[in-house]
This record gives C-alpha cells, sequence and structure tokens, in this order.
C-alpha cells in the first residue's frame, strides 16, 4: 500500500494580493478550494499545508487539511521555490512521525478549475506504472511558441510545419501542475518536482487560462464560478 500525500504550499507573505491564500472567492476561501479537490480524492491518504502563518493553518485545519508543522522563515521568502519546501514537507514527516511518503501530490492553491477526477487520474497513473516518475496536468495547444535567445526569435517545436487546419496538426502540452502533479518521494527528496520518465493528463478545462495572481484574477475567477452555477456545469469541477 502505497502512502500518497497531498502537499500544499501557503505561505503567508503574498506580495500581490496580500492575505491571498484566506481571501474569500465566491462564498470561501482560496485555500478551501485546493483542500477540498484533495478530500474528495479517495486515493490520497493525507492533506498537509506547509505554511508559516498562523491564520492559513487554522483556515487550513478548519477545512480538512493537517498543519503538522511551521513552515521555517528561510522557506518561507518571496524568492524560495516550492522544491525545497516540498523535501520538507516529506522529511518532517519521517524524521517527526516516522510516516513515509510514497507519492507527493503537489497542489497550487491558485488553481481552483480543476476538471472533476483528474487528481486522481494523475495518481493511478503513477500508481499502475512503477516506471514512471511523475504524472502532470498539461493543457493542449495548437499555438505556434517562440523563444527569445540572444536577441534572435527562434520558433519552437519548428519540425511541425505550416500550412494545416489546427486540428490536424501536431499538438503542444503546457505543463500545468498546479491543477496537479503526482510525482515519487525520490524526486522530491532531489529537490526536483518532475523527474525523468513523465505522463500527463490532459486538462480540457474551458477555464484552464484563469490562475489567481491579482485582483483582476479573483474577479474573472468569482465570474466563471457564477457562470458555472447558471449553466449547471459546476459539477464538473473540482470546486
Amino acid at each position: 500500500m502505497k502512502n500518497v500525500v497531498a502537499i500544499i504550499l501557503a505561505r503567508g507573505g503574498s506580495k500581490r494580493i496580500p492575505r491571498k491564500n484566506v481571501l474569500p472567492l465566491a462564498g470561501k476561501p482560496l485555500i478551501a478550494y485546493t483542500i477540498e479537490a484533495a478530500k474528495r480524492c479517495g486515493l490520497i491518504n493525507r492533506i498537509i499545508v506547509s505554511t508559516d502563518d498562523d491564520e492559513i493553518a487554522e483556515v487550513s485545519r478548519k477545512y480538512g487539511a493537517e498543519t503538522p508543522f511551521k513552515r521555517p522563515s528561510e522557506l518561507a521568502g518571496d524568492t524560495v521555490l516550492a522544491e525545497p519546501c516540498l523535501k520538507h514537507a516529506v522529511e518532517w514527516l519521517e524524521q517527526n512521525e516516522n510516516y513515509k511518503t510514497d507519492i507527493v501530490v503537489y497542489l497550487q492553491t491558485t488553481d481552483i478549475f480543476r476538471p472533476k477526477g483528474i487528481i486522481e487520474k494523475a495518481i493511478r497513473k503513477l500508481l499502475e506504472n512503477d516506471n514512471l516518475d511523475s504524472v502532470f496536468s498539461a493543457v493542449k495547444t495548437h499555438k505556434n511558441f517562440w523563444r527569445n535567445r540572444n536577441g534572435d526569435f527562434e520558433r519552437l517545436a519548428a519540425d511541425i510545419p505550416y500550412g494545416q487546419a489546427s486540428q490536424q496538426r501536431e499538438p503542444l502540452y503546457r505543463e500545468d501542475t498546479g491543477i496537479v502533479l503526482a510525482t515519487r518521494v525520490e524526486v522530491v527528496k532531489n529537490l526536483k518536482r518532475i523527474g525523468e520518465k513523465i505522463d500527463i493528463v490532459i486538462n480540457e478545462c474551458e477555464i484552464n487560462f484563469v490562475d489567481l495572481h491579482d485582483q483582476f484574477d479573483f474577479w474573472l475567477a468569482e465570474k466563471c464560478i457564477k457562470k458555472l452555477k447558471e449553466e449547471n456545469k459546476i459539477n464538473l469541477y473540482e470546486l
């Protein structure tokens, strides 16, 4: 039996929207959406919120997550990446509770429009294939992407030819780990989020462009939730 642990990172010092993780969005705190999405997945054994903030911890517990530790201040700064915070969480559980995590499920609080069942799909792929390191959500696109390299623009995936209808072109996939990433704990302990051998679950959500980082995003998300309710589509999402 694998121990599957969802880890939600939620520091208190967000700058663009102060107190972002506990701000109300359509009637409940932002962080509640991600905690509740994790709770609906029967494959997850524990939901851990890693935070340096007492209010976020209290709200997280109210909605069903654990906050067994307070994140160290050196891991709560503006420029700290997710990888050392994930590593800290799994190693804290090992060292203080003798609890061994097998699979880490990384979920971001700023990505709430998760299609129903997408978390379970990602975990199940990892459980059913021992050769995989990581499985994450991705959005399929037929757009062209360009990169600025030393002042010169070059097209990515330039071998995909022009002159085809978008439905006929080979698609590209935009990584979207905020929706869900399931990864083996060894990857996390090596300070990585994604291992070498990966698979994806396609996020076909029609609102996959909403990522909550400023006031406009909050406004847009509330409008989207309202519209989904009006059209009876809310049950297609983990909201």
